[in-house]
C-alpha cells in the first residue's frame, strides 16, 4: 500500500548548537513500482497536495503493470541536449573514431539547432527534409545531404533502441540519388599517366612536406594495395612483411575504415620497389609512421594528399605539353584530358583515385569480380564494380575486337526445314 509520512532528519538547534531529531517539512510518499520495488519520494509541505500527487503516481504505476503507460515517457520529457550527450558517449564507447564521431555530432547538432528542437516529439520527417532542401539550396550536393540524414537516422534509430521513444520518426526518409548530382567523382589515370606521375613526384620538390621520393612510392603503395589515405598513414616497419611468402602489408584494425585487421599481399614488383626505398631510410623506427599523412595516427601530421597530387600531376601535365612538336600538336594535346587533375566530364585524379586505380587494374587484368571484391576489402559487390571499377573507351574498343566478326549471309540456307 501506498502511504504518506514525514522523513526523520537531523537539523542544529540554533540555541544550542545541537542536532537534534525532528521531522522533514515535506511529506514523503512510499509505494511499490510496476516491478515491485519500493520507491520513496518527496512530496509537498501540504499534506492534501502530497496525498494528490502520491495518489497520482500510484494510478500511473497501476496503468503500467496493464500496459498502459508508455515506458518512454519520462526520457521524452528531458531535452534533447541530454540524449545527444548520451548519444555521444554510446558514439565513443563502440569505438567510432573521434573524428567520425566529431563530424556526427556536429551535424546532427546543426539539425537541431537549425529546427529548433528541443525534446524528442519534435523531431519530424517534415522538418528533417526542409533542412535537408534547404542545404541544397544553399549549394551543398545530395552526397552531402545524404550524409546529414544518415547522421539523423542514426540517431533516432539509437533512441528507439534505448527506449527512449516508441517509434523512429525518420525510418520512411530515404537518401537521395547521389549518381543525379555527383560533385567528386573520381576516374582512374591510365598506365601511361601514372608512369609520368611518378616521374614527376620523383624529381618535383617538397609538397606537404613530403619529398619527391616519398610521395612517388607512396603513389604507388597506393594504387598498388587499394589501402586508403588513414590507412596507409598507419603503416610502420612492422606493418610490412617483405620476407615472407607471400609478402604482405597489414592495417591494425583501429586504423582501418572497417575496424578489422585488413592484410593486403603484395606484388613482388612492389616489394622491390620498397626495399630499395626504405634503404634510404635507415633512421626510421619500428612503430613510427613510414608516411607522416594522418593526423589519426600517433605521430603523423594531416597532410593534404589531394594538393600532393594536383600539384605533381599538373607538373606531369606541363611536362608533357612541352614535348609537343609543334603548335598543332600542342593544341591537341591541351584539348586532350591526358594527365587533368579534373577532365572535360568533371572527374578528379586526386589521391583516393589511386584506390580507384587499384580496384581498376584488377578488372583490367581480368580478376574475377568476387576475388576483385575481396581485394578492394568491400561488402559490396555493387560498390566495387558500380563505383570503384572504371571502363574506358579503349577497354570497350579490345573487348569489341576479342569478339568473332559476324558472318555475312548468303549462303544456301542448307539444312533448313520449311515450316508449313
Amino acid at each position: 500500500m501506498a502511504s504518506l509520512y514525514k522523513k526523520p532528519v537531523k537539523i542544529v538547534d540554533r540555541s544550542t548548537g545541537k542536532k537534534v531529531k525532528t521531522t522533514s517539512k515535506k511529506w514523503w510518499g512510499q509505494y511499490k513500482d510496476a516491478h515491485g520495488r519500493l520507491k520513496r519520494v518527496p512530496l509537498a509541505v501540504d499534506k492534501s497536495a502530497a496525498q494528490a500527487m502520491l495518489n497520482q503516481i500510484v494510478q500511473r504505476v497501476e496503468r503500467e503493470k496493464a500496459g498502459l503507460v508508455d515506458p518512454s515517457e519520462e526520457e521524452r520529457k528531458r531535452p534533447l541536449a541530454d540524449h545527444l550527450r548520451e548519444f555521444e558517449s554510446y558514439l565513443v564507447n563502440k569505438g567510432v573514431t573521434t573524428k567520425q564521431m566529431r563530424e556526427t555530432i556536429g551535424k546532427l547538432k546543426r539539425l537541431v539547432r537549425d529546427r529548433r528542437w528541443l525534446l524528442i516529439g519534435h523531431i519530424t520527417p517534415g522538418g528533417t527534409l526542409e533542412f535537408l532542401a534547404q542545404l541544397r539550396r544553399d549549394g551543398l550536393s545530395a552526397q552531402t545531404s545524404n550524409h546529414y540524414l544518415r547522421a539523423a537516422k542514426q540517431f533516432t534509430r539509437w533512441l528507439l533502441r534505448e527506449r527512449k521513444t516508441l517509434s523512429d520518426p525518420l525510418q520512411h526518409i530515404s537518401r537521395l540519388n547521389v549518381r543525379s548530382d555527383r560533385r567528386h567523382d573520381r576516374r582512374a589515370l591510365s598506365q601511361a599517366e601514372f608512369e609520368r606521375l611518378l616521374t614527376a613526384a620523383r624529381t618535383g620538390k617538397r609538397v606537404e612536406n613530403i619529398a619527391g621520393a616519398d610521395r612517388a612510392i607512396l603513389y604507388v603503395l597506393a594504387a598498388w594495395t587499394g589501402f586508403r589515405k588513414g590507412e596507409l598513414g598507419s603503416l610502420t616497419l612492422r606493418s610490412l612483411r617483405l620476407d615472407a611468402n607471400p609478402p604482405t602489408a597489414t592495417v591494425a584494425a583501429c586504423y582501418s575504415k572497417h575496424r578489422r585487421t585488413d592484410t593486403q599481399v603484395l606484388h613482388p614488383e612492389l616489394v622491390n620497389q620498397l626495399r630499395e626505398w626504405l634503404a634510404t631510410k635507415r633512421g626510421i623506427k619500428p612503430d613510427e609512421p613510414l608516411f607522416p599523412i594522418s593526423g589519426s595516427v600517433p605521430g603523423g601530421v594531416e597532410r593534404k594528399t589531394n594538393k600532393m597530387m594536383e600539384r605533381d600531376i599538373m607538373a606531369a601535365r606541363d611536362a608533357w605539353l612541352a614535348e609537343a612538336k609543334d603548335a598543332d600538336e600542342l593544341e591537341q594535346r591541351l584539348q586532350s584530358d591526358f594527365l587533368c587533375y579534373c577532365n572535360h566530364d568533371g572527374l578528379f585524379a586526386d589521391f583516393h583515385s589511386m584506390r580507384h586505380l587499384f580496384i581498376t587494374s584488377l578488372e583490367r587484368a581480368g580478376v574475377t569480380p568476387k576475388m576483385a571484391q575481396t581485394l578492394a576489402r568491400h561488402s559490396d559487390i555493387r560498390l566495387t564494380l558500380g563505383i570503384y571499377t572504371h571502363v574506358e573507351l579503349s577497354d570497350c574498343s579490345a573487348a569489341i575486337k576479342s569478339l568473332p566478326g559476324p558472318p555475312r549471309g548468303g549462303g544456301d540456307g542448307a539444312g533448313e526445314k520449311s515450316v508449313a
